[in-house]
């Protein structure tokens, strides 16, 4: 595939996901690096929480798999806690040309949410707690949802310069002694 047919892939995939019902914004006015605004599940102890996922597609996409990360807090055995990483093998190793953007939003996020695999974790502490008590697990990440993913969370988490602003409001200016 040429770089200009690889171009145009990124393109199509990206306008796609742009025309869908996902909320995207691209970074720089690039559409190789751009963010989704995903929602749980249904039925899931991720339903009502709402993330965003940084996206980077590679110069060889779709030949090489997209970057995929949460940069909102989330629990799950198969997404790394610090840095948002995801262990799904579609997207690590199994990728194909055949999917696209719209698949990992529509189908490959929501499936890892329905059914981690604790046997694979990128999340050693929530990977226990799964095989330990499962009980216990729903109930640490629906709160762990209501704490760092709610809409309102994550709205304000997407307004940065609303918080910075208003940080700084806080901060005694020089002349106030």
């Amino acid at each position: 595939m040429s770089f200009s047919s690889s171009k145009r892939r990124i393109e199509t995939d990206v306008m796609k996901l742009l025309l869908s019902n996902y909320d995207v914004s691209l970074v720089n006015d690039n559409m190789q690096e751009f963010h989704v605004t995903f929602h749980g599940p249904p039925s899931t102890p991720y339903e009502g929480g709402v993330w965003r996922i940084h996206v980077e597609l590679p110069d060889q996409y779709p030949y090489k798999s997209p970057s995929i990360g949460f940069t909102s807090k989330i629990v799950h055995p198969n997404i790394d806690e610090n840095s948002g990483s995801v262990c799904l093998d579609v997207i690590n190793q199994a990728w194909s040309p055949m999917f696209d953007m719209i698949n990992i939003f529509d189908v490959f996020l929501p499936q890892l949410l329905t059914y981690p695999n604790p046997s694979d974790p990128l999340n050693s502490g929530a990977s226990s707690l799964m095989n330990r008590d499962h009980d216990a697990y729903v109930k640490h990440v629906r709160s762990m949802v209501q704490k760092y993913a709610s809409a309102d969370v994550v709205e304000a988490d997407g307004d940065l310069s609303a918080v910075e602003s208003e940080l700084s409001s806080l901060e005694p200016s020089d002349d106030e002694d």
